[in-house]
C-alpha cells in the first residue's frame, strides 16, 4: 500500500474526560521503524459533522498518528521495482531470441529421434537376437509409433497440468530431459523387444512430452505479436534433426552396431540440452500465469463451434496427414528407381525443403516424397500473425487435396511427377500445427495457461491420426505392411497412371488421403464462414 502522506486519520469514538470536556487526551507510543526507533505521536481533536440521515450535528473525536516513518514508506513505494517485477521486452531482446533458440534445440532433439526410428528399426530386423524373437516384425515397428505417439495423446494431460501449476514447469523440463536420456540409455542395453517397446517407445514418449510441453507454455509469454513466426521458427528444429540425423545414424550403426549408436546418442542428447533449458525459462511471474484459480471466460471455449470446428478439422487433417509419409518408400520402390534417381530426388527435396515428419526407407535413406518444407513453418506462421488461419487452413487443405488427386493420383506414375508431388505436399502440409497458434490466439486471449492446456488438446487430435494411420491406410491397400520388402516384382508394375502403380493397390489409399484433406478443407470453410459472421455481429 502506497503511505500519501505522513500522517493517517481514523475516525474514532473516544469518550472523553469528564472532569474536562474540552480537553482531549494525547498518547505517544514508542517502536522500532523500519529504518530507526522513533515514535509514532497519537492526537486527538474534535470535529463537528452533520448526520446525513437525520439532518442534526454531531461531533466526531478523530485521532492522527504521526509516525516520521511514514516518509520512507513513502520514499520505498514511490520505486516502482519494489512494487512489481521489471519483466523482459516480449517479441524481442535477447531474453527473448535466447529462449526460442532453446526451443529450437528442444523441438529438434524430442521429435527427429522418433521420426528417424526407420534406420534403427532396420538395424535391429537385420540382428538376430531381435529378429528371431516372437512378434519382432509386429513389435519391433511399434516402438518408433509409440515414441511419437505417446508425446501427442499425452497432451490432454501434462498440458493442463502445466497450466495449473505453472510453477513446475522448468521442473518438468529437466524431469523431462533426464527421462529421455535414461530411457535410450537404458534401450541400449536391453536385448528383449518388449523392454525396447517400454524404454524407446513409452517412457521416451513421455520424458518427451513433459521436456516439449513448456517450450509451448512459455511461447505465449514471450511472443505475441511475432508469435505465429516464432512457432515456425520452433517448429524448423525438427526439420533440422530430421535432415541430420538420417546422415549421421547409417555410418555410426555400421561401424558400432544399433546398440551402442543408441549409447552415444543418448549422451549426445544429453550435452546438448544442458546449454539450452536454462534459457528455457518463463517471461512471468507464476502469479501471472493464471495457475489453480478459474478465471471468468476459462470455459468460454466448451461453448464456442468455432473450437469445436478446429477440433474436427485438425484430426480429419492428421488423418491424411501422416499417411503418405508412410507408405511413399513403398510407391517409389514399385516404380522401381534406380538408385541415382532416388539420389537426385533426394538431394532435389532435400535442398529445397526440410523434413519436420522425416520418414525413413528400409535403406536408412531419407525418403524424398514424404520432405515437408522447412519453408512451410516459416512462411505460415509469418502468415497466421498477418491474416485468418482459417484462411490459410483452407487454402493448404484444399491444395493438398488437389496435389494428391493429380500429382500422386494422375502423374505419380513418373519420376518427376512424384519429385513435384513430394515438394508440393512438403510446402502444404508441412507447416499446419504452426496455424494452431493463430488459431487459439483468438480462444486463449492473454491467458498462456488456457493457451497451453488446449494446446494439449490439439496434440491429441493430431495424434489420433500419428497413432491410427497404419491401420487405417493397411486395410485400404492390398500391401500387408509399409515396410514389406519393395524387390518383390508384384510391386514393380508402373501404370498409365499414379492410381494404377502396382496393380492399383495404393488406390484407395490416394483416394483416401486426398478425400481427408478435401474434408478439412470443406470444415475450414464452414470455420471461415462462421468467424466472419461472429465479427460482423454487433
Amino acid at each position: 500500500m502506497s503511505v500519501a502522506s505522513h500522517a493517517v486519520v481514523y475516525e474514532l469514538d473516544v469518550l472523553p474526560d469528564p472532569a474536562n470536556e474540552d480537553v482531549l487526551p494525547s498518547y505517544t507510543e514508542s517502536g522500532p521503524s523500519t529504518a530507526a526507533n522513533s515514535t509514532a505521536r497519537f492526537d486527538l481533536s474534535k470535529a463537528t459533522d452533520q448526520d446525513q440521515d437525520t439532518g442534526t450535528q454531531k461531533t466526531v473525536d478523530t485521532m492522527t498518528v504521526t509516525d516520521p516513518a511514514a516518509a520512507e514508506f513513502a520514499q520505498f513505494d514511490a520505486d516502482p521495482s519494489h512494487n512489481e517485477l521489471e519483466l523482459a521486452p516480449v517479441d524481442t531482446g535477447f531474453a527473448a531470441w535466447s529462449f526460442l533458440a532453446a526451443a529450437f534445440v528442444v523441438e529438434m532433439l524430442v521429435w527427429s529421434f522418433p521420426f528417424a526410428y526407420g534406420i534403427f528399426l532396420t538395424a535391429y530386423l537385420a540382428e538376430p537376437h531381435f529378429a528371431d524373437q516372437p512378434n519382432s516384425a509386429t513389435l519391433l515397428p511399434l516402438v518408433g509409433t509409440l515414441s511419437s505417439g505417446v508425446i501427442y495423446l499425452t497432451g490432454p494431460v501434462i498440458y493442463p497440468l502445466l497450466a495449473r501449476y505453472p510453477q513446475h514447469r522448468r521442473a518438468s523440463a529437466w524431469i523431462g530431459a533426464v527421462m529421455c536420456f535414461v530411457s535410450l540409455l537404458g534401450a541400449s542395453y536391453v536385448t528383449k523387444i518388449t523392454s525396447l517397446v517400454a524404454l524407446q517407445g513409452v517412457i521416451y514418449g513421455i520424458g518427451g512430452s513433459m521436456l516439449y510441453a513448456p517450450c509451448i507454455s512459455f511461447l505465449s509469454e514471450w511472443f505475441v505479436v511475432r508469435r505465429g513466426l516464432a512457432t515456425g521458427i520452433i517448429f524448423m528444429g525438427s526439420a533440422t534433426g530430421g535432415l541430420v540425423l538420417p546422415f549421421i545414424l547409417p555410418p555410426l550403426i555400421r561401424a558400432h552396431g544399433a546398440s551402442i549408436t543408441l549409447r552415444i546418442l543418448s549422451i549426445a542428447l544429453f550435452i546438448l540440452l544442458l546449454p539450452a533449458l536454462p534459457f528455457m525459462r518463463p517471461r512471468l511471474p507464476a502469479s501471472r500465469v493464471h495457475g489453480p484459480g478459474r478465471r471468468s471466460g476459462r470455459r468460454a471455449w466448451l461453448k464456442d463451434r468455432s473450437w469445436w470446428a478446429l477440433v474436427v478439422c485438425n484430426t480429419v487433417q492428421g488423418f491424411g496427414h501422416f499417411v503418405p509419409q508412410l507408405w511413399l518408400p513403398t510407391f517409389a520402390g514399385a516404380l522401381n528407381l534406380s538408385s541415382s534417381s532416388t539420389s537426385l530426388a533426394l538431394a532435389l527435396l532435400n535442398g529445397t525443403s526440410l523434413a519436420p515428419l522425416l520418414s525413413v526407407n528400409k535403406n536408412g535413406n531419407a525418403d524424398s516424397a514424404t520432405a515437408a518444407s522447412a519453408a512451410a513453418p516459416l512462411i505460415l506462421g509469418f502468415l497466421s500473425d498477418r491474416f485468418q488461419p482459417w484462411l490459410l487452413a483452407l487454402l493448404t487443405a484444399s491444395f493438398a487435396s488437389v496435389a494428391t488427386f493429380v500429382l500422386w493420383g494422375v502423374v505419380g506414375h513418373a519420376f518427376a511427377g512424384l519429385i513435384v508431388f513430394g515438394m508440393a505436399y512438403g510446402l502444404l502440409t508441412g507447416g499446419w500445427s504452426t496455424l494452431w497458434s493463430g488459431f487459439l490466439r483468438s480462444f486463449a486471449k492473454d491467458d498462456p495457461a488456457l493457451a497451453t492446456m488446449l494446446y494439449g488438446f490439439l496434440m491429441l487430435t493430431r495424434g489420433l491420426g500419428n497413432v491410427l494411420c497404419t491401420p487405417i491406410s493397411t486395410s485400404l491397400s492390398s500391401i500387408t505392411s509399409p515396410s514389406m520388402s519393395l524387390s518383390n516384382p508384384m510391386f514393380q508394375s508402373a501404370g498409365k497412371t499414379g492410381f494404377e502403380v502396382a496393380d492399383g493397390r495404393f488406390e484407395k489409399l490416394i483416394i483416401y488421403v486426398g478425400s481427408c484433406f478435401a474434408g478439412a478443407a470443406a470444415v475450414a470453410l464452414v470455420g471461415w464462414g462462421g468467424d466472419k459472421a461472429g465479427r460482423m455481429r454487433p
